[in-house]
């Protein structure tokens, strides 16, 4: 799939993909970090399920329990989603041009895919972290002594008074791995998935092509999202309970947090919060490409 574009449109378009996800599927995130933090540590707090978790939520916060940390996601999210978009359309168009590949091809695609998701990594594991600690400071956070934060600029100011500039970036290492393998995963999914609908759906008439060209984005999308999530879950378990950790000396090291976890919380431990991530990944990630196609048939990007 060749695509010709101005470069700032693809960044632009991967914008208001990452507004999109986030309105849709900030309460799911919400829920699963709290599960994530909550049902893998000692502590009296347990959750049933996702369901019981966005239940007690609702009950002592409202709806805005579930938008916690969202300002944060907002700018983190919006900005991680046009560099990665954006990073890897600039990518693929140069392998492509090299390989001289028509259609989908692994050689392109994941390295594509990787190089992005390392690279917004050190952009979304900032904003991931404010986020995080906002998300599990609710009226759920019982723990004795535990900190307060007044909003994501205290939570930054506080974190770098206590932790230095480098707290900012804890859990860098799990959100690098996260993002590069899952990057790889969506984008495979993506990639072939659209170009799959497309060779079935290319007999459809011009009357019915913008509907065509939704649903391709839903399908395509919501099922990228849910590969992602699926494959890397464990990594964002182990990146949760890093940034979340009141103790500043605790390990950084995913694969020693995710050790512990097993050992205390069995397999079921290491994919806390499955319900509510699979659950988001399939709307969230559909809106997000939904709302990419549309945008680049708004801003006039050529496709082929």
């Amino acid at each position: 799939m060749a695509e010709k574009s101005s470069t700032h449109k693809e960044y632009v378009a991967g914008f208001l993909a990452g507004i999109a996800t986030v309105v849709v599927g900030h309460p799911f995130d919400t829920v699963k970090v709290k599960l994530q933090k909550h049902n893998t540590e000692g502590h009296q707090i347990k959750y049933k399920n996702g369901l019981h978790c966005a239940a007690r939520i609702l009950k002592n916060e409202g709806v805005t329990g579930l938008y916690r940390g969202a300002t944060s996601s907002f700018v983190g999210v919006a900005f991680e989603s046009s560099l990665f978009f954006g990073m890897y359309s600039q990518m693929k168009q140069s392998l492509q041009g090299r390989l001289k590949s028509s259609g989908p091809d692994p050689l392109v695609i994941i390295p594509s895919a990787a190089y992005s998701g390392a690279a917004i990594s050190f952009v979304l594991c900032p904003s991931e972290l404010l986020k995080c600690r906002m998300q599990v400071q609710g009226t759920d956070s019982l723990i004795p002594n535990s900190v307060r934060y007044n909003g994501p600029i205290d939570c930054a100011l506080r974190t770098i008074e206590t932790e230095g500039v480098r707290g900012i970036f804890r859990g860098g290492v799990a959100t690098l791995l996260r993002e590069s393998l899952g990057g790889t995963v969506f984008f495979c999914v993506y990639e072939y998935v659209r170009h799959f609908m497309h060779s079935k759906l290319e007999a459809a008439s011009h009357d019915h092509k913008s509907l065509t060209e939704f649903g391709t984005g839903v399908i395509s999308g919501g099922l990228a999202g849910v590969a992602f999530w699926s494959a890397v879950l464990p990594l964002d378990v182990a990146k949760t309970i890093i940034q979340t950790d009141p103790d500043i000396r605790s390990t950084r090291n995913p694969f020693q947090v995710l050790h512990s976890v097993y050992r205390m919380a069995g397999i079921r431990g290491c994919y806390a919060g499955l319900g509510p991530t699979l659950l988001r990944a399939f709307p969230a990630n559909a809106a997000a490409i939904a709302t990419l196609e549309f945008a680049i048939k708004f801003l006039g990007i050529e496709r082929e």
